[in-house]
C-alpha cells in the first residue's frame, strides 16, 4: 500500500522547521476544495474556474477532485495546463482576441465555447466547428469594482446586438458574456449587466443559449467577507425579470475568490532601517506581491518571530521588495507590528490568486515555491 507524506500542519509549523529564506507559497488543498464545491452547491448554473488566477497544477489538480470539470482559457499555454490535469476538461476560450495560430491551437484542442467583442475577431473563427458556443462580450459603463475591465474588452450593446446575430446566421451557439470588473462587490453590477441581455438579445432577435455573468467576484482581503450569495441572488431575480419564459441558462468563472483564500504567502523581513520605519523583504511587486500594489494593501498578515507570533501594536512601514529597483515598494502603511525584527517572516493571507501567477524572476528573486500544507492557520 501507497503511504503519502503528512502535510505539514500550517505554515508557522514549516516555516519553524526549516526556516527558509526564500518566499513560500503555501497551499492548503482542503480549503480549495471546500470553496469549489460551496461554489457549486451555491450558484444556480455551471461553475467554471478562471485559469489565469493560478494555473499551477496543484490548484489544478484539486480543482479537478473537486468536481470542476470546465475552465476559461486565455491562451494555448493555459490549454496544455488544463489538459495535464483532466483530459476530458471543457475548455472555454474567453480572451476574445487571439491570433490565428492562437485560433487553431484552440480548434485543435477541442475548445468548446469562445468569446467575441468585434467582427473582425469573430471572422477569425470561420474554421470553428458550429457546434461550437460563441458567447458575445457586452461591457456598461458600470461601478463598484477595483477596477474596469471595460476599458479593454467588452462591445456597446448596439455593437452586440449586431454579434449576437451575425453569430446565430454563421450557425454558432449564440450566448451573451460579460465581466463587472475585478473585485466586485456590489450585487447591482450584475443585476445591471442581466437586464441588458435580455434587451441586446431582443434586439437581435436571438434566443440566448447561456449567459455567462463571468467573474469578478470578490475573495476576502480582511475588510469584510464578500456576500456572493446576494450576487447569486441579485441575478436570478434580475434573470426572472428580464426574461419572460425563455431565460438562458447561467455559467460563471470565479478565479480569483475561487483559489484566493487557500493559500498565504511567507515573505522574510531582510534588513530594517529608519528605526524599523523601512523593512525590506525578501519578495515584492515583481514577485508574489503585485496584488497588493494594483489593489491595495491586505487586512490579512501576521508576523512571525523565532519563536511566536508578533502581537505588539502595529505601527505602518515603507515597505520594499528585495530587487535593485526602487518601484519594487508596496503601497506605503503597511501595519507591522512593533516587535517586527530582521528573520521574521511577514505572512500574506488571501494570495492563492496572482500572485505566483505574476511572480517574475527579476534579479534573480521571485515566489516560485509551493507548500502544500493541512490547514493555513
Amino acid at each position: 500500500m501507497q503511504h503519502s507524506k503528512p502535510l505539514p500542519a500550517n505554515p508557522a509549523a514549516f516555516l519553524t522547521q526549516h526556516a527558509p529564506d526564500a518566499p513560500i507559497l503555501f497551499f492548503s488543498p482542503s480549503v480549495l476544495q471546500d470553496t469549489a464545491r460551496w461554489f457549486q452547491a451555491v450558484f444556480d448554473g455551471l461553475v467554471t474556474y478562471a485559469v489565469k488566477a493560478n494555473d499551477r497544477p496543484e490548484i489544478l489538480n484539486n480543482l479537478v477532485a473537486a468536481g470542476i470539470s470546465t475552465f476559461d482559457v486565455a491562451s494555448p499555454a493555459e490549454m496544455k495546463a488544463v489538459r495535464a490535469a483532466s483530459g476530458a476538461a471543457v475548455l472555454h476560450y474567453n480572451n476574445p482576441v487571439r491570433s490565428e495560430a492562437e485560433v487553431l491551437a484552440g480548434i485543435d484542442a477541442g475548445v468548446t465555447s469562445w468569446s467575441v467583442d468585434d467582427h473582425g475577431e469573430l471572422a477569425k473563427l470561420e474554421n470553428v466547428p458550429r457546434t461550437a458556443e460563441i458567447a458575445v462580450r457586452f461591457a456598461l459603463p458600470i461601478k463598484g469594482a477595483a477596477y474596469d475591465f471595460g476599458s479593454k474588452f467588452g462591445a456597446t450593446p448596439d455593437v452586440a446586438a449586431d454579434l449576437l446575430r451575425k453569430v446565430a446566421q454563421m450557425g454558432f451557439v449564440p450566448s451573451l458574456c460579460f465581466h463587472p470588473g475585478t473585485q466586485c462587490d456590489d450585487p447591482k453590477a450584475w443585476s445591471s449587466y442581466v437586464t441588458q441581455a435580455a434587451r441586446i438579445a431582443a434586439m437581435a432577435g436571438v434566443r440566448l443559449a447561456r449567459l455567462n455573468i463571468g467573474g469578478g467576484f470578490a475573495a476576502d482581503r480582511g475588510f469584510g467577507v464578500p456576500d456572493h450569495r446576494a450576487v447569486f441572488a441579485a441575478v436570478k431575480v434580475a434573470l426572472a425579470r428580464a426574461f419572460t419564459g425563455d431565460a438562458p441558462k447561467l455559467l460563471c468563472e470565479p478565479g480569483r475568490a475561487m483559489v484566493a483564500g487557500s493559500c498565504s504567502l511567507a515573505t522574510r523581513i531582510k534588513a530594517m532601517r529608519a528605526g524599523g520605519d523601512v523593512v525590506f523583504l525578501n519578495d515584492g511587486i515583481y514577485g508574489g506581491l503585485p496584488d497588493l500594489r494594483d489593489m491595495g494593501l491586505s487586512g490579512l498578515l501576521c508576523v512571525l518571530g523565532p519563536t511566536r507570533l508578533r502581537v505588539a501594536a502595529a505601527t505602518p512601514r515603507v515597505v520594499f521588495g528585495p530587487t535593485c529597483d526602487s518601484l519594487d515598494r508596496l503601497p506605503d502603511g503597511l501595519p507591522l507590528p512593533g516587535d517586527a525584527a530582521v528573520g521574521d517572516y511577514v505572512v500574506f493571507g488571501g494570495m492563492g490568486a496572482y500572485s505566483i501567477a505574476m511572480s517574475t524572476a527579476f534579479n534573480g528573486y521571485g515566489a516560485r515555491q509551493v507548500e502544500m500544507v493541512a490547514s493555513l492557520t
